[in-house]
C-alpha cells in the first residue's frame, strides 16, 4: 500500500489501494483543457460528442469562478491526469443535501488499474466529511462495464425514473 497526497492540504495524506503510483489530489484550475479532453472522450465513448458543447471558459468559470458549483479529484499517473471525478451539492426535499457524480471519468488507456475504485472511495470520504445523506449519479443502460463496477458498491439501480431535461434552446422557447 502506497501512501499519496489526496486533498487540498498537501500535508493531509490518505492510503492508496491499487492503482499503483497514482497520485489523487484536488483539480485546479489548471487542469481544467486536460479535464476537458477526458469530457470529450467521454462523451465519445458515450456515442454524443456533439452534446459536449460548454465551452473551456464557462467549464473554468464554473468550477473557479465567483461562484463556483462543481469540485473535481484528478488521479495522475507520471505527471498526467488520467481520470477525474466532478460532483455538485443536489438538494433533494426527500433526502436532504446529496453528492451528484456528474462524471467519473478514466482514459480507456487507464482503464482496470483500480483508478476509478480510487476516485470514488474518495468522492465517498468526502461525502460523510462534508454530512451528505448519500450519493447519486447516472450511468447509461448499455455501459454494462460501468454497471458492474458500480454493483460492487452495492449501488441502488433506481428502474422506474425517466431523466428529463430541457436544452438551452427550449428554454428560449417559453
Amino acid at each position: 500500500m502506497e501512501i499519496n497526497e489526496v486533498s487540498e492540504n498537501p500535508n493531509q495524506k490518505f492510503p492508496l489501494q491499487g492503482a499503483e503510483g497514482a497520485v489523487l489530489r484536488v483539480a485546479t484550475i489548471d487542469d481544467c483543457p486536460r479535464l476537458m479532453e477526458l469530457v470529450k472522450e467521454l462523451a465519445l465513448y458515450e456515442k454524443a460528442p456533439e452534446e459536449v458543447t460548454v465551452t473551456l471558459n464557462e467549464f473554468i468559470d464554473a468550477g473557479f469562478g465567483e461562484k463556483p458549483v462543481w469540485k473535481a479529484f484528478v488521479a495522475e499517473l507520471d505527471g498526467e491526469i488520467v481520470g477525474f471525478a466532478v460532483y455538485y451539492v443536489r438538494y433533494s426535499t426527500w433526502k436532504g443535501c446529496r453528492m451528484y457524480l456528474e462524471d467519473l471519468i478514466v482514459t480507456e488507456a487507464h482503464r482496470g488499474r483500480k483508478i476509478g475504485k480510487l476516485l470514488v472511495d474518495r468522492l465517498i470520504v468526502e461525502a460523510k466529511e462534508l454530512g451528505f445523506t448519500g450519493m447519486v449519479w447516472q450511468v447509461l443502460d448499455w455501459n454494462e462495464p460501468a454497471i458492474n463496477f458500480y454493483k460492487k458498491y452495492e449501488a441502488t439501480m433506481e428502474p422506474g425514473w425517466l431523466n428529463v431535461s430541457l436544452s438551452k434552446e427550449q428554454l428560449q422557447k417559453f
